[in-house]
């Protein structure tokens, strides 16, 4: 996982550079600029696959061509093979094949690829940039006005933008942009027809589609890790994980006391793994909010609060390994939010969990990433892989959150029935708790808040910035040190969270098109 910057229109390293060093806690192992025609490449690297060969930008052989990526291609191999008698390879890393696929099949290439990236392409003329297709990986985009002309500029975060552009917009998940062809959308979350299978074969499917989701995400050159909350969906990741691994770290926060804690201790000694947890304190979080926020570009209050144990949670993890897998997406995939319990209609309810999963990229996986990467830590999320979310979507939903027979709704039902011989019984029947919840982060913040907020009009503030609709005196405080660490942070708010313009379904349908 690594951080780039884009410049297309006009040759300017020294702002390139600029731009990714305000990225370079994404990649602390190397940084490379480079030049081609009116395009401008930097990237800071993260070196996970050939930590000695994999510098970039990376060329095809005769230089004419350059690529930088975040991100993994877990199929290379396969990639590289249909490859290698066309073309010279010089590294073993996983994004060379990028360059060498633009050079074959063009903007078609994005179809062919397996895994979480953002990307970009040049000959120099031409530029193609790329997102996966749930937005695992972020990429933002911009323009900026130089005398006569415009450039446009592509960035990792929007730190990397703010200072430099007149504003800022989010390249949507599973689209790609050429600068010949403009905007388009390669993937998007299906729709299939829901299929009345019996419960033995869900069971089977799941179980055979998610190890091998997390088999071919353990692919690293470097130490590895699981993310462990103490929670069902990071538990399974976990035994699926040390079932392929001979020794597996395994990661979880908390306050003094917290359930997550105890429940991952339980789910540690279970599997096997090399446990390792730190407890944090009312001090530290006040502490290291700022930092938090700086690094989440978000003051949405309920995903700094989740971003709280997430930060925590890789800051351990960077002292031990360089990628970690989570159990992120399982909720919406499986009905895990206790919300989804007040939908009685089955049509309703796999309709919002369509809408969730397209909702993802800018609330809980700009969580997992910021958070991460602000450690020099690689994030991984099985649950997401292009396969998983094609099966879950035909589960009926009445295997997802099924009533028992004394009127109880079970949430995330058949995955626990899929692995419930993988774990301890009281873990996979634990009733869902959020990350923020189970770490103990929330009733923390309560006495936070109420410290940091006395000595200011909380109400004044709020009515200051009315078109935000900040939801109580915890989302001020966090607007004001957004608005403190930033200082365009008015370019930014369009692309965060609840306040997106392409936050829903259906703006996504709609064209999209760039204000060039």
């Amino acid at each position: 996982m690594c951080g780039i910057a884009v410049i297309y229109g006009g040759e300017d390293p020294d702002l390139a550079d600029c731009m990714v060093r305000l990225l370079s806690h994404r990649g602390p192992d190397g940084k490379g600029v480079a030049v081609l025609s009116k395009t401008a490449l930097a990237h800071c690297r993260l070196s996970i696959i050939d930590p000695a060969g994999g510098h970039q930008p990376l060329f095809n052989e005769d230089k004419s061509c350059a690529v930088i990526a975040n991100g993994e291609i877990y199929n290379h191999g396969r990639l590289r093979q249909s490859l290698a008698a066309r073309h010279q390879f010089r590294t073993l890393s996983d994004s060379e094949v990028l360059v060498h696929l633009y050079e074959e099949h063009g903007v078609n290439m994005v179809s062919l690829l397996d895994g979480m990236f953002a990307f970009a392409v040049t000959d120099g003329e031409r530029l193609l940039v790329a997102r996966d297709h749930i937005g695992i990986k972020p990429l933002y985009c911009g323009v900026r006005k130089e005398g006569g002309r415009r450039l446009l500029l592509f960035a990792s975060e929007m730190k990397a933008l703010a200072p430099f552009v007149d504003a800022i917009y989010e390249l949507p998940p599973g689209s790609y942009y050429d600068t010949e062809t403009g905007w388009r959308r390669y993937y998007m979350v299906p729709d299939p027809p829901l299929s009345n299978k019996s419960i033995e074969s869900w069971v089977r499917e799941v179980r055979t589609t998610l190890e091998r989701s997390v088999v071919k995400q353990l692919m690293s050159d470097v130490p590895l890790g699981v993310f462990l909350s103490g929670g069902l969906d990071s538990a399974i990741i976990a035994a699926i994980a040390k079932r392929h691994m001979s020794t597996l770290h395994t990661f979880t926060v908390g306050i003094e006391g917290s359930h997550d804690l105890e429940a991952a201790r339980l789910v540690a000694r279970h599997i096997g793994s090399e446990h390792h947890e730190y407890i944090f304190t009312p001090q530290e979080v006040l502490r290291h909010l700022t930092q938090i926020i700086y690094h989440l570009e978000s003051f949405d209050q309920d995903v700094v609060r989740s971003a709280i144990p997430t930060y925590f949670c890789s800051r351990l993890a960077s002292d031990w390994v360089k990628v970690v897998l989570c159990g992120e997406g399982a909720d919406e995939l499986f009905a895990g939010y206790r919300y989804y319990k007040s939908i009685s209609d089955p049509a309703s309810l796999h309709k919002e969990l369509r809408r969730s999963l397209m909702t993802l990229h800018n609330i809980n996986l700009q969580r997992v990433d910021r958070m991460t990467m602000a450690h020099g830590l690689e994030g991984r999320v099985p649950f997401l892989d292009k396969e998983m979310i094609a099966l879950a979507l035909k589960i009926p939903p009445r295997l997802k959150l099924p009533r028992t027979d004394k009127g109880q709704l079970v949430e995330k039902w058949l995955l626990r029935i899929a692995f419930e011989d993988l774990l301890p019984k009281n873990i996979v029947w634990r009733t869902k708790e959020q990350f923020d919840e189970g770490s103990g982060t929330v009733q923390l913040l309560a006495d936070i808040v109420r410290e940091s907020v006395k000595d200011w009009d909380v109400h004044r503030y709020a009515a200051q910035y009315a078109p935000l609709r900040l939801q109580s005196p915890e989302e001020c405080l966090y607007h004001r040190i957004f608005t403190e660490v930033f200082e365009r942070s008015q370019l930014m708010v369009p692309s965060i969270g609840r306040w997106s313009q392409r936050a829903y379904p259906q703006a996504y349908l709609a064209p999209i098109a760039f204000p060039l």
